[in-house]
């Protein structure tokens, strides 16, 4: 049952949503060569905790397995949900972070990649292409429209520039608990789908790659890879679907604020979520 959220509870949810934002902001002063994913990890749980929340990955289990870190870590062709271990960065280099926390009763969740020193121009292409895919499918999420919206379009965009886009993975509903429903897949039919509603709250997430759509799982039952070893990216956004346009409850801003992110904003895509210090 989808759970449609008050003003109030919206407004809790924006709390969490910043925290995540300002978590990755202190994540992004750390990024360069030489870094280990373990370093990366240990200031993002002490960051959480600090400001009075807990780390909403850490410790999530699905069937017997049990996500040990606070982020997700996924570097190169590493898609999504990497283990962060003792890793070093290299120049060159894409690290996807995503950062949940849980504050006040309710969920946050963002997704980031990361440029680690120099990129080359097919890396960063793919980090555009992802990241405007994130904005436009953000720009159906309104009442009226329906799921299939969302994700047609975030496919259309990516799959004209010839990436392939992970249909195995799906965004999600979001507030008192981590994963709600309804399911937001990155591709679909316009018109097809749940109805969206006004007070419904979700995260879009696209996730990327620059081959293949098809992907791997690891040994260690979490990593999840393109199948074809070639790099991904992945943004995402918490948003509550609004009358004529969806407010973005996550921000990148803190990130900007740090590091040159590895695209180009356009004037149609605006960050509508508001930074508290």
């Amino acid at each position: 049952m989808i759970q449609l959220k008050s003003r109030r509870e919206i407004d809790l949810m924006r709390e969490s949503a910043d925290l995540v934002g300002r978590t990755l902001g202190k994540v992004a002063e750390h990024v360069e060569p030489g870094v280990t994913l373990e370093e990366l990890d240990a200031i993002a749980e002490d960051y959480i905790r600090t400001h009075g929340a807990e780390p909403a990955f850490k410790g999530y289990k699905v069937g017997e397995n049990v996500f040990p870190g606070t982020l997700c870590t996924s570097v190169n062709e590493a898609v999504v949900h990497g283990i962060p271990d003792d890793y070093a960065l290299q120049s060159g280099d894409l690290l996807s972070v995503d950062c949940g926390v849980e504050l006040n009763g309710y969920f946050g969740d963002s997704a980031f990649t990361f440029a680690v020193g120099e990129i080359d121009e097919e890396a960063r292409s793919l980090c555009q292409a992802t990241y405007r895919a994130l904005y436009l499918g953000i720009e159906q999420a309104i009442a009226g429209n329906r799921v299939g919206d969302i994700g047609h379009v975030i496919e259309d965009y990516c799959s004209s520039r010839r990436y392939g886009v992970v249909r195995d993975l799906v965004g999600h509903g979001i507030g008192k608990e981590l994963h709600e429903k309804p399911q937001i897949p990155n591709f679909g039919k316009p018109g097809s789908g749940r109805k969206l509603k006004k007070g419904l709250t979700a995260c879009i997430e696209p996730m990327v790659n620059q081959g293949t759509a098809s992907i791997d799982v690891d040994p260690d039952g979490w990593t999840i890879r393109a199948a074809d070893g070639k790099p991904s990216a992945h943004y995402e956004h918490m948003i509550a679907v609004g009358d004529g346009e969806a407010e973005i409850l996550t921000t990148f801003e803190y990130i900007e604020d740090v590091v040159d992110p590895p695209y180009e904003t356009t004037p149609s895509v605006t960050h509508n979520s508001t930074a508290n210090g």
